[in-house]
């Protein structure tokens, strides 16, 4: 990018943001979208912000609003982010799972990035099952994310060194994960096909059936008041009777008590559907 980001460039690629995938990108964020931006303008030999703003507004340009929005919304994320999550999965939900003795479980990972939360959910499952044979009967994880290409990392099922070494200890990537041909680390069948991933923009209608337990950590915090609500409204509606909702350690439910009620799991706070 040859040019500064003028105040009226940064505003319109705010609110092109926003509508194509619900982010609102705070103030003084121009050095993120700068970084995040400059390989696609020197691609497609732009000189600004304002240049490729123009680009996308002509007819037949979808592919490049989709790989501009990828860049903006792609995080980087590690294993068994937060810990506690992961404990109380494996300490209270699955052994409540597993009284209730359901036929199938269902999970859903949204905004599940390159896959770790899903796979780290999977672990925890089959460390459980290890534990406790025949308590816990199939499980369905459904992991989903706006972004094409860390969906295929996902997919693959194969990660770097540098990436198994971000919160998976050497005793779960011994159990969960063989060596692969090209240096890196590929996860075992019985873990991958617990999770089925889809391509999913949170702001859209979608019909991905009913879940015991939703996982929507870290990625609220991107969008606006009003639309973190129509989530979350959307996302009860998906719950089975009395299932269960994770956010991010930064997240809470403002003015949805009536659909949520909150349980407290020292430490940490989940959220029964009512």
């Amino acid at each position: 990018m040859k040019s500064e980001i003028t105040p009226q460039e940064y505003e319109a690629f705010k609110s092109f943001l926003q509508d194509a995938c619900g982010i609102l990108l705070g103030d003084n964020k121009q050095y993120l979208v700068k970084s995040r931006l400059r390989r696609i303008l020197e691609e497609n030999q732009l000189n600004s912000l304002g240049e490729l703003l123009e680009r996308m507004r002509r007819p037949g340009r979808s592919m490049l609003k989709e790989v501009v929005t990828d860049a903006m919304t792609t995080n980087e994320t590690l294993w068994f982010r937060d810990n506690h999550p992961f404990r109380i999965l494996s300490e209270k939900l699955l052994p409540e799972f597993a009284d209730q003795r359901k036929a199938s479980l269902r999970i859903w990972s949204a905004a599940c990035s390159t896959g770790q939360e899903p796979y780290s959910t999977a672990m925890v499952i089959e460390e459980f099952r290890r534990q406790r044979p025949g308590r816990i009967g199939d499980v369905k994880i459904t992991a989903t994310d706006i972004s094409k290409s860390v969906l295929e990392v996902a997919r693959r099922g194969e990660y770097e060194m540098i990436a198994i070494g971000r919160g998976l200890s050497p005793e779960r990537q011994k159990q969960f994960f063989t060596p692969s041909t090209n240096g890196g680390w590929q996860i075992k069948p019985q873990i991958r096909n617990m999770v089925e991933f889809k391509e999913l923009n949170l702001l859209e209608r979608y019909m991905l059936g009913k879940f015991d337990l939703v996982m929507c950590r870290n990625v609220l915090i991107y969008f606006s008041a009003d639309l973190k609500k129509d989530i979350l409204q959307r996302i009860h509606a998906t719950l089975n009777p009395g299932g269960y909702l994770i956010l991010g350690a930064s997240e809470s439910l403002n003015g949805l008590s009536d659909l949520y009620e909150m349980v407290q799991c020292h430490p940490g706070i989940i959220y029964r559907k009512k």
